[in-house]
């Protein structure tokens, strides 16, 4: 059998993405990925081979991938974060049953909601969700059903993908969604760019949150009813008895 990685490398840092992840892509002679994760390799892995597809050619990469992997040549497939989180590895798996003497390892990476949360400080100690404002794949009618339970449910929210340039105005629709079911006061946090240049943290409020403007590279956290801020840190409380 041949092998195929769907590897997730981490928020960007080399620092952060985890032993198996780099063990891994050394070994590899073909790392396919997006244009902008690509880019974060090359300096760490020059003297690889590089698959490089936009956004919204995500199948065309895969079936890349799976190809050069049927043909002989240990390839790996790169996602930020992890491949498992809004990543390659769920499509990969659907389109392996077309190469069938491919066989695919799904190596796991730290997600945004895991190394974001890190830098703002422990906003989810407790259960949370995470929500994607992405409406490319999803409708928006079922993203904001998701946005509004998952508050009534006072889960501690990460939002991934909470603007664009095409979407600018989809945080301010989230965050009046949530306002319907949370106050204005609730405790929120953006970690920008997480692992990279530019990097940036902020706690604020759900009412000032709905008036900020970010991109795509920006992960928000709300809290839940119980979060707080500490030493300017967002922290939601396990519960432990002091």
């Amino acid at each position: 059998m041949n092998d195929l990685y769907v590897v997730g490398i981490g928020p960007g840092d080399p620092d952060q993405m985890t032993l198996q992840a780099r063990r891994i892509l050394e070994s590899c002679d073909v790392i396919a990925g997006y244009t902008v994760y690509a880019e974060l390799l090359r300096e760490t892995f020059p003297d690889k081979e590089y698959l490089v597809t936009p956004m919204r050619q995500e199948a065309e990469r895969c079936r890349m991938a799976l190809a050069e992997a049927s043909g002989g040549r240990r390839v790996a497939v790169v996602c930020s974060g992890d491949a498992g989180v809004y990543g390659m590895s769920g499509l990969i798996l659907e389109l392996a049953g077309e190469y069938p003497d491919c066989q695919v390892e799904i190596v796991p990476g730290v997600t945004a909601a895991l190394s974001g949360g890190a830098l703002l400080g422990a906003p989810l100690m407790h259960d949370f969700a995470v929500i994607s404002l992405s409406d490319l794949l999803t409708p928006w009618e079922k993203i904001e059903k998701r946005l509004r339970l998952a508050a009534m449910a006072d889960f501690a929210i990460c939002i991934y993908n909470p603007s664009s340039r095409k979407r600018a105005d989809y945080l301010a629709r989230a965050c009046t969604i949530l306002g319907e079911e949370l106050e204005e006061s609730r405790v929120c946090g953006l970690a920008g760019r997480i692992g990279r240049e530019g990097e940036s943290v902020q706690v604020v409020t759900l009412g000032e949150l709905g008036r900020m403007q970010v991109d795509m590279f920006t992960t928000i956290f709300i809290g839940n009813s119980q979060t707080r801020v500490i030493g300017g840190r967002m922290v939601t409380p396990r519960g432990y008895k002091l």
